[in-house]
């Protein structure tokens, strides 16, 4: 993956203190890491990076849409998402990056790269079930979701009906734990 030089912050340059910074993800940022799980996105990312004369602190959030496919039905729906991170970025000998929560960058270094930080913090806030508002609120009509639904009961009229071939020895054997 190639540096994108907008993602790139001089704070060699910057004064103490705060400093805000906004991008506009869409897609085009995602092919850079060649993850192609959304159909379109639309996200705003403000950063705000705190420059201390030993260290930098840099907050993320992110708040936006995703454009998925439901997990139950397959139809294309926009995810709302949001989220927020905190990175500490400290100066020491060599790189190191083992930390999600610790940056340590070599002395001499003049910019930091937030690309990297900026794609994780949007990928984990997407939820692993994605389920379309339709199917919640009952307001989707699919060829998928009726068919699932003759299904799901089905289900349950045979779990109802193994229930009813229970064994009556073992209506003895419980009343004996009862009987105490």
């Amino acid at each position: 993956m190639s540096k994108i030089k907008e993602f790139l912050i001089p704070f060699i340059g910057l004064k103490l203190g705060k400093h805000h910074f906004e991008y506009q993800i869409s897609n085009t940022f995602f092919e850079n890491f060649d993850y192609d799980e959304f159909q379109s996105s639309d996200i705003k990312v403000g950063l705000v990076l705190d420059k201390q004369s030993n260290m930098l602190e840099l907050e993320f959030k992110h708040k936006g849409t995703v454009n998925v496919p439901c997990d139950l039905t397959g139809e294309e729906f926009d995810l709302p998402i949001k989220g927020k991170m905190k990175l500490i970025v400290r100066f020491g000998d060599e790189f190191n990056n083992d930390n999600e929560e610790l940056l340590i960058l070599p002395h001499g270094e003049h910019e930091i790269d937030v690309t990297q930080y900026i794609y994780e913090m949007i990928a984990l806030s997407v939820p692993l079930k994605r389920v379309h508002p339709g199917i919640k609120d009952g307001t989707l009509k699919s060829e998928a979701l009726t068919k699932l639904n003759e299904l799901t009961v089905k289900e349950e009229k045979e779990e109802s009906k193994q229930e009813e071939d229970i064994d009556p020895r073992w209506d003895k054997l419980k009343k004996l734990l009862t009987d105490k």
